[in-house]
């Protein structure tokens, strides 16, 4: 029988945390870089997101995030440009949600971007109420 070779099975590295729950320094965006909304996750380490500048691009969740640090719709993401491909990016970085708020209070995020609600980041579509109430009239189903 072969001996075992590894530091350890899947509870070694279930057991490890590496997520910062403690206070660590706010990261700005640079040149080449943009914020983004996570508006759906599309597997495979991708998700598509609205950038701040208004552009919807698929973005790729980089190997050092993946699996470590969960992304859902709505977090705000710190996305890297490609140069040679205007409608993909990269996640470089997931902001929590009071770093979020801060870049909302320093004007780094616009205002008309919405916090802490995951799936309808869109907003309603135009002629919606919002709402999946449907009002159906009496007289059609009396002809039936």
């Amino acid at each position: 029988m072969p001996k075992n070779k590894g530091k350890g099975g899947k509870n070694r590295k279930r057991g490890k945390n590496e997520a910062d729950d403690d206070k660590r320094e706010l990261v700005f965006k640079e040149d080449g870089q943009e914020y983004a909304q996570v508006t759906r996750m599309l597997g495979n380490g991708r998700c598509e997101a609205i950038c701040v500048d208004g552009t919807r691009r698929l973005c790729h969740i980089r190997g050092k995030m993946h699996k470590k640090v969960w992304i859902a719709a709505g977090d705000i993401v710190l996305v890297g440009l490609r140069d040679y491909q205007d409608d993909k990016a990269d996640v470089i970085l997931k902001y929590m949600n009071d770093e979020a708020r801060l870049l909302k209070a320093y004007g780094e995020l616009p205002d008309t971007l919405r916090l802490n609600e995951g799936v309808d980041v869109d907003g309603p579509e135009e002629g919606e109420e919002g709402s999946d109430y449907i009002q159906f009239e009496d007289e059609d189903i009396d002809k039936i």
